[in-house]
């Protein structure tokens, strides 16, 4: 059954319209990833939200690889199709939770599907725990990824689920951290890697596998479908884990350590060289209160004995890597983040030596044509979402292909900019209103970043500044220490995770900027999200000089965060406990300075957000209420409760709502709009109201009066 049309064709492009709309906005397609095929296919996988905006739902799409016809639609249901990869016969394969037509039994979990060139889609083989799809072998074999019950099989899996069902039983039994991941509970289920025959017999890789081990697994199958490598993780003392890579032997269900795993660093992202006579692998080392973690790419010959030769280092400078994929047995192709942009790398397997292709924007999705002379990829930067590309392995020409999702224009200018800060260069994108005039400058917005290791080089669509623009407001985005892209260095400075020195960047870059005419820097607001929620959260106790701050998912007390977070094993080893470490927790926890706050804060927080538990925004919340010395109507700070959400937003209509309420916060304490209503609207028609607070050009005026502080007020 088709799934329901959204209430824009998928075909659209976006343009001005759809970033003051927000409905819209949420409703423009999105290309999430490519798979290129025997002779020249190439799908895309393209999400949009349904009828309702409760999901964004994927489907396939066949694209024309030379840029001339328009997307082709492949596949239609409500529970959409996902993880595209091809078969050696031309045949696609991808992960759907539709049911089968011939199937008698559908306990909505993802199946593997293969579509032939000519024909109807028939399920390949299904599991009670699902199955997705992570690799496929030259004879028709392929690799998933699935789970039983801790203790079962995949014999029993199916009645032990039902049981457990039946009964209501949602009890996890612990051994041991970790305990939860992003939004998940772990320890309920033992992930498992599973071989797939083509006639559909599943056969478990690691029936011993415990409920760590294959945990979050890289895995990789070689070309002939003889060998898998994946990362294989175990506890170790002190609630630390390490990740090796390992080798299974498919005839005989052999498993053999390739690289094992120290104290010091562990391995991940195994790919196979087509020949399966090389293995490109990630090595990350430990962080330490002195050094974060880093990234090594390296390439290991493996013996026909399945054993590891001298690595050899592939030298990518200043580059986070963010993918790799084997082009051919000699040459690998990495992308990943470089200077507040992107990059893709051609290695040399054999020497390891690099060669630059492009260096424009974000790369991702790379997908290797049969000619040997083509890579297709994924291309975006700040002002372009994701559009399917191909380049030549030549010289880097690039031609966009076409596909739903594009966007025509943007309400503002995108543009670099950089200040020097104590000898060292720091940048950011500058996107300002196409309207903003020194008669009639823009309010302005200073983003910062999570992560801490992360670069606002790419396109969001949870953060995207053009919304804001749309409005009448700028934004600045930096990258500033601890962004990815500038080397070790750059990530290693400021840490491990000092906001004053992130925000000494952050705030000479945009104390440069405000000088332009077309600025105010009169009325301005921070926003961050994660790592920019804890620098939203502790500027908020440090300075007075924005009209009000905006913090999703931020960390507030850390001695309570490090310990409740499901990365607490590294946040603990890097921070320590707060007796061994005083003054660090003093300087930079930013609850030890709530006294201080008198900036009006919007709290955003999903309640399955396990990375920065909502125990920090309750905290939080707490403490800014309970101290609140006016009478409780004039209290001038809010919380958006994001019930059913994890670390992100991405419920398309809780997104339309996350966006509607942060602008119209800003509006309010920025410009002198109406203040927020105290009860949101409860459907989709109705919450379109916050869409039509006052804006710029509707008659509201910043309203301004004294306090004892010397900041400007605005009413609560």
């Amino acid at each position: 059954m088709p799934s329901p049309r959204s209430e824009l064709p998928s075909d659209r492009s976006a343009g001005f319209d759809d970033f003051s709309d927000i409905d819209a906005f949420i409703r423009i397609p999105r290309v999430n990833g490519l798979a290129a095929g025997p002779g020249g296919r190439l799908v895309a996988e393209i999400a949009e939200a349904d009828q309702h905006a409760s999901r964004n739902v994927p489907a396939l799409w066949e694209l024309d690889p030379a840029g001339v016809h328009a997307a082709r639609r492949l596949t239609f249901s409500e529970k959409g199709e996902s993880g595209p990869r091809f078969g050696s016969d031309g045949s696609l394969y991808f992960s759907s939770a539709r049911p089968d037509p011939q199937g008698e039994d559908d306990n909505g979990t993802p199946a593997i599907w293969r579509l032939p060139e000519r024909g109807e889609a028939q399920v390949v083989a299904s599991a009670p725990g699902g199955l997705g799809l992570i690799a496929v072998a030259a004879d028709g074999t392929l690799l998933a990824s699935t789970s039983v019950l801790p203790g079962g099989s995949l014999d029993d899996d199916a009645a032990r689920r039902k049981s457990r069902k039946d009964a209501k039983q949602t009890t996890i039994w612990h051994t041991g951290m970790p305990i939860r991941y992003w939004d998940s509970e772990l320890n309920d289920v033992s992930p498992r890697l599973i071989l797939v025959s083509p006639d559909g017999e599943l056969t478990d890789l690691a029936p011993d596998a415990d409920t760590v081990n294959l945990r979050g697994a890289s895995a990789d199958l070689s070309a002939d479908g003889s060998t898998i490598a994946t990362s294989w993780t175990v506890r170790v003392q002190g609630a630390e884990t390490r990740s090796s890579v390992v080798l299974i032997d498919v005839s005989g269900h052999t498993r053999r350590v390739l690289l094992a795993a120290t104290d010091e660093q562990s391995y991940g992202g195994p790919k196979f060289s087509p020949d399966g006579s090389r293995i490109a692998v990630t090595r990350v080392t430990a962080s330490s209160p002195t050094d974060t973690s880093y990234d090594f790419l390296e390439i290991h010959p493996v013996d026909r004995d399945g054993r590891a030769g001298d690595p050899v280092p592939v030298e990518v400078g200043d580059l986070t890597v963010g993918e790799y994929r084997w082009l051919d047995d000699r040459t690998l192709l990495v992308a990943g983040d470089l200077r507040s942009r992107g990059a893709v790398l051609v290695v040399d397997a054999a020497t390891g030596s690099v060669r630059t292709l492009v260096d424009d924007a974000v790369y991702g999705g790379l997908a290797p044509a049969d000619d040997g002379a083509t890579v297709y990829a994924l291309r975006n930067d700040v002002g372009t979402p994701n559009r399917p590309v191909r380049l030549s392995l030549g010289d880097g020409g690039r031609s966009e292909l076409p596909a739903p999702g594009a966007v025509a224009g943007l309400p503002g200018t995108l543009e670099w900019v950089e200040t020097d800060v104590d000898g060292l260069t720091v940048g950011g994108w500058l996107c300002t209103p196409i309207e903003a005039t020194a008669e009639q400058p823009a309010p302005v917005m200073l983003w910062i970043h999570g992560g801490p290791h992360g670069s606002y080089n790419a396109w969001s669509w949870r953060w995207c500044p053009w919304l804001a623009v749309a409005r009448g407001y700028a934004v600045l985005m930096p990258d500033p220490a601890m962004s990815t892209g500038y080397g070790h260095a750059g990530l290693n400075r400021g840490w491990p995770r000092r906001a004053d020195v992130v925000y000494h960047e952050c705030e000479t870059l945009f104390d440069d900027v405000l000088r332009r005419p077309e600025l105010d820097g009169d009325h301005t607001a921070m926003l961050g999200a994660s790592f920019g929620g804890f620098m939203a959260n502790w500027i908020a106790g440090h300075t007075d000089r924005f009209d009000c701050i905006v913090s999703h998912a931020g960390l507030w007390a850390l001695d309570q965060q490090h310990r409740t977070t499901d990365a607490a094993a590294g946040k603990m080893r890097v921070h320590l406990h707060e007796d061994d470490n005083p003054d660090w927790y003093r300087t930079y926890s930013p609850h030890y300075a709530v006294d201080k706050i008198s900036t009006p804060m919007l709290i955003t927080h999903g309640n399955r957000d396990y990375r920065v538990p909502i125990s920090e925004a309750l905290r939080l919340w707490w403490e800014l209420v309970s101290r609140w010395q006016g009478s409780p109507e004039t209290m001038p700070h809010r919380f958006l409760q994001l019930t059913s959400e994890n670390h992100w937003v991405l419920t398309p209509s809780n997104l339309r709502t996350f966006n509607q309420v942060l602008l119209a916060f800003c509006d309010q304490h920025v410009r002198g709009a109406d203040p927020v209503p105290d009860v949101l609207p409860g459907d989709a028609e109705g919450s379109q109201k916050l869409s039509f607070l006052r804006r710029v050009g509707d008659g509201c005026k910043p309203c301004v009066s004294p306090s004892s502080s010397g900041r400007r007020s605005t009413p609560g």
